[in-house]
């Protein structure tokens, strides 16, 4: 009889902890981690490229003014072919105003940091930024300030784009060879705000009826009103010397930019030129 209430006695002790114990194992890691934030103009931006008419394309720099830059954790995800807004559970303010540089580093460089900042734990599964008119710095003024050069035939033309069309992106889930975005308890994750400069110039390396390049600009239109052997041109400049043809494919181009990493954004232009 005693052996037996010795036996009770230890299973007494032991079933309740074992059962706080496997409670604490599921208990979720509610630490804050850290979310950084990616800008990434890709290799195109980087390293140059060929433009869908043969003008060898490269970037002296590329600013992008980001603002209210805004990670969310999504429920339902987010659609970005349906648009609104994100059904956010929780979100969190990755950057309020930053001017990145696209084109900095080689093509072995990381994508730019822009921010690092405490965040709750969760699956963020959506993006969004903003790209008004830079108020400081190198692209005062303007949503994209775009100088580089372009080579074709032995002819270089330095060129100089100064985009003030204010822009919106709202975005889903990154998309590409890793998952971005998954943080957990006192763990780093990294969301990515992508632009794909293709859009605008076209890919030489794809076939030119490859959608890539039957909805891109190109160079040519650029290097046609060239003045004093260089294009140095405002949305204005480019309204009246671009055929009216080519102003409207630039402009349905430039909200097509954002993207997060191969995933589709919902675009607006926040104000019409």
């Amino acid at each position: 009889m005693r052996k037996q209430l010795l036996i009770w006695s230890t299973l007494a002790f032991v079933i309740p902890s074992v059962l706080l114990s496997s409670c604490q194992t599921q208990t979720t890691d509610n630490t804050p981690g850290t979310l950084k934030l990616r800008a990434n103009g890709e290799d195109f931006v980087r390293e140059g490229f060929v433009t869908k008419d043969g003008w060898k394309v490269t970037f002296d720099q590329l600013y992008a003014n980001l603002v209210e830059v805004t990670a969310y954790q999504t429920d339902p995800p987010y659609n970005a072919e349906t648009g609104g807004k994100p059904e956010a559970k929780e979100k969190v303010i990755l950057a309020q105003t930053k001017t990145v540089d696209l084109a900095e580093g080689d093509e072995t460089a990381e994508a730019i940091l822009v921010s690092e900042v405490s965040a709750p734990p969760g699956r963020y599964n959506a993006i969004s930024w903003k790209m008004p008119k830079a108020t400081v710095g190198p692209a005062q003024g303007y949503s994209l300030l775009i100088n580089g050069t372009a080579t074709k035939d032995g002819q270089t033309i330095p060129f100089t784009l100064k985009i003030d069309q204010e822009l919106e992106f709202t975005c889903g889930d990154f998309v590409g060879d890793e998952r971005k975005g998954i943080l957990q308890g006192g763990d780093t994750a990294e969301l990515e705000a992508t632009f794909h400069f293709d859009h605008l110039f076209g890919d030489g390396s794809a076939a030119s009826d490859d959608e890539i390049n039957t909805g891109a600009l190109g160079f040519a239109p650029l290097a046609a009103i060239a003045e004093g052997g260089k294009v140095e041109a405002d949305m204005a400049t480019l309204k009246s010397k671009l055929s009216p043809a080519d102003y409207q494919k630039l402009m349905a181009i430039l909200p097509s930019l954002g993207h997060v990493g191969e995933g589709h954004c919902h675009e607006s232009l926040v104000s019409q030129n």
